[in-house]
């Protein structure tokens, strides 16, 4: 799950943007996700993917992965959008 800039040719991490329907959801998601070992941050969700609460989880690596363990912990998202 890494891709290659092409700027600077380098190899870097997917991240994505997990939003959710509350700030409390988004907490457990990013509790869920760091119990799975996986890097997940709460923070407000960019103006332009505003859904919700104003809040989501940012992970970076394999999305499909998360999205496992979150469904393993019983936590419902509303989108998912890989960053640039």
């Amino acid at each position: 799950v890494f891709r290659q800039t092409e700027r600077t040719g380098k190899l870097s991490m997917k991240k994505y943007i997990i939003s959710f329907v509350s700030v409390t959801t988004a907490m457990k998601a990013k509790a869920a996700l760091r119990g799975c070992e996986l890097y997940a941050e709460v923070a407000r969700t960019p103006r332009n993917l505003a859904s919700g609460c104003g809040y989501s989880v940012t992970v970076a690596g394999d999305i499909e992965t998360a999205l496992a363990c979150l469904e393993r912990n019983g936590i419902k998202y509303k989108a998912v959008t890989e960053t640039v």
